[in-house]
């Protein structure tokens, strides 16, 4: 007797069946729902934000104990860490010189366990790091994400190094992830934590995104106008939006393999 497939079994095999087009809109709808749902359970729309920090900050803690605990840094990227811990530098200043506020408290913590993180990797836990599936060049991405903010930042009665230095880490943010996605497209395979990272990287992002969409909803786009006139506003919203699709693919994956009762997450080819 053939056994019985559970229904996200199901369903997953029926959409990776799909046409790449398919696929694409799935996303879009699945993605509508979510911001749908939201919308009518978050009343406060900040809450949103401040949801996205303590679900990365969780994400941290993950790697905190996978290095205390396992002391392995097998599978992570070190560029990653070092370009968050660049992008949320860059954003606690933006936000001591502009904006003082509880971000600025989530900012700090994160970037003190980043930091740590960082160190333990460097020195710690040097004979455990993958340096050769560590491949991505950081002036790959560190350079486009500063040309770019200098050609196109908030156009407020900021100074024009701080509206830079916000555009940059906007830009940055979105694209810090591409590391560690390289070290798990060249392994194919992801233990647990450095798994649960990664999922709580998107699921952060995310709420971020939808932070910014509903607002916009909930202003009528007034908020467009609120951040500045030009490329910005687009440019801005664009950023929330990559940075939740480069990780929406891994997180379809994650919850399959979680839902399957697997503790490795294998990766497909062409995954990330």
């Amino acid at each position: 007797m053939r056994a019985t497939k559970s229904p996200i079994h199901a369903v997953s095999t029926w959409v990776r069946r799909q046409p790449p087009k398919v696929k694409v809109f799935l996303a879009v709808a699945s993605g509508i729902t979510a911001l749908v749902l939201l919308k009518f359970i978050v009343h406060d729309h900040d809450n949103l934000f401040v949801a996205a920090e303590s679900v990365h900050s969780i994400g941290i803690s993950l790697l905190i104990y996978k290095l205390t605990k396992e002391k392995t840094c097998a599978g992570l990227s070190l560029k990653s860490q070092e370009l968050t811990a660049t992008f949320l530098a860059v954003r606690l200043y933006c936000s001591l010189v502009m904006e003082y506020d509880i971000h600025t408290i989530l900012d700090l913590a994160t970037l003190a366990a980043t930091l740590w993180v960082i160190f333990m990797i460097r020195y710690k836990l040097k004979a455990s790091y993958m340096e050769d599936k560590d491949t991505l060049p950081l002036y790959y991405v560190l350079v486009p994400c500063a040309v770019l903010a200098v050609l196109i930042h908030p156009s407020t009665s900021h100074n024009i190094l701080n509206r830079i230095s916000w555009a940059f880490c906007v830009y940055l943010e979105a694209v810090s992830v591409l590391p560690q996605l390289r070290v798990m497209q060249n392994t194919k395979i992801v233990e647990p934590f450095t798994a649960h990272y990664v999922f709580a990287l998107g699921v952060a992002r995310f709420l971020s995104c939808a932070h910014w969409v509903l607002q916009l909803v909930d202003t009528r786009g007034h908020l467009l106008v609120a951040l500045g006139y030009g490329l910005w506003p687009s440019m801005f919203l664009i950023s929330e939006v990559v940075q939740t699709f480069i990780l929406a693919d891994f997180c379809y994956y994650y919850v399959k393999s979680v839902f399957g009762g697997h503790l490795v997450l294998r990766l497909p080819s062409g995954v990330v």
